[in-house]
């Protein structure tokens, strides 16, 4: 199997890793224990590398992580593990602000740091930019962060291609978080050529889709129960009975080819660059194992025409983010 690297010179991982927001209750409820099973089984099939953030579960997913390395230390030396920093609740009213002050994201790593029970983490990200501080101050901070040893690289997530630029030309920017899939296709407007140029690894969050660009999408009822999509513009009607069909050829070229429709969607994007590595959420081994199926599936130049066909750019009924969703992502296009 071949590996991907996260950053230029960075650690070698796996081309699939774990989102971890799914050890929250964020797409579903959960416990620890399915949480320590999915990293089981990681293990087992050699992926490496975790994406967590202090604000899932606000704390939750990264202290998952942490009691089962305290319990399997031998594990640490596999894992290369990514957290966050940069979003905290508005005390003045509802959603979320941005703090990518030094002294909040110091603070914040500490914390994580302490969750996760390790001395450093390999990647720490502002998952959020601030716009009233210029990334290139910011850049800065987490450059002391590096020089202090508490973490060994940094990304951004959610940032244009342009504030990569700014922000790399202070210190390397080892990776970029952004949602992309089959179903997104923005980072293809610039920040895929960006990140490819820089050598910077285009960490791709949601690669399915949110669950539409799989076997058995998320009912319409289910939908209700999750917070995140029952306000989505893709999940509310009529746009999401629009897309369950438009996914109806996916999921049978996928049956054709004896592959998942989640293993191919990952397929599908591992084939946009080396440098993309895919970072789905889940709490069922058995889907785990589906999306493991896209790794091992090389497409051809045919298939890959045949899925365009299929999901064009664009096709998607439905933003993928709320108006108020939008707050925090830099558009660019």
């Amino acid at each position: 199997m071949k590996t991907r690297t996260l950053g230029k010179n960075g650690p070698q991982v796996h081309p699939l890793g774990i989102g971890a927001m799914s050890f929250s209750n964020f797409y579903g409820p959960t416990n620890e224990t399915e949480s320590h099973a999915i990293l089981d089984a990681a293990r087992r099939a050699g992926v490496n590398h975790i994406d967590t953030s202090n604000v899932y579960g606000l704390g939750t997913s990264e202290t998952v992580i942490g009691t089962y390395l305290s319990a399997h230390p031998q594990a640490r030396d596999h894992f290369t593990i990514a957290t966050k920093g940069g979003i905290t609740r508005n005390p003045d009213g509802p959603g979320n602000i941005f703090n990518n002050s030094a002294q909040h994201l110091q603070a914040e790593l500490e914390g994580s740091l302490k969750r996760l029970g390790v001395e450093a983490v390999d990647l720490y990200y502002v998952h959020r930019r601030d716009p009233a501080l210029p990334i290139e101050e910011v850049t800065e901070t987490m450059a002391a962060l590096v020089k202090a040893g508490k973490t060994k690289a940094i990304g951004f997530s959610e940032i244009a291609p342009s504030s990569l630029r700014r922000a790399h030309a202070v210190h390397p920017v080892a990776a970029v978080q952004s949602e992309y899939s089959l179903s997104t296709r923005a980072p293809e407007l610039g920040l895929v050529q960006t990140c490819a140029a820089l050598g910077t690894a285009l960490v791709a969050f949601s690669p399915v889709g949110r669950s539409l660009l799989t076997d058995r999408p998320h009912s319409l009822e289910a939908v209700q129960k999750l917070p995140f999509l029952a306000s989505n513009p893709r999940f509310t009607e009529p746009n999401y009975s629009a897309n369950i069909a438009a996914v109806n050829a996916l999921q049978s070229l996928a049956k054709e080819m004896g592959i998942s429709t989640a293993g191919l969607a990952i397929a599908w994007l591992l084939a946009q660059g080396d440098h993309v590595i895919p970072i789905p959420g889940t709490r069922s081994l058995t889907h785990f194992s589906q999306l493991l199926e896209g790794v091992n599936r090389s497409l051809t130049a045919a298939e890959l025409e045949e899925i365009e066909t299929i999901l064009p750019v664009g096709w998607a009924h439905g933003d993928r983010y709320a108006a108020a969703q939008w707050n925090g992502p830099e558009k660019y296009c």
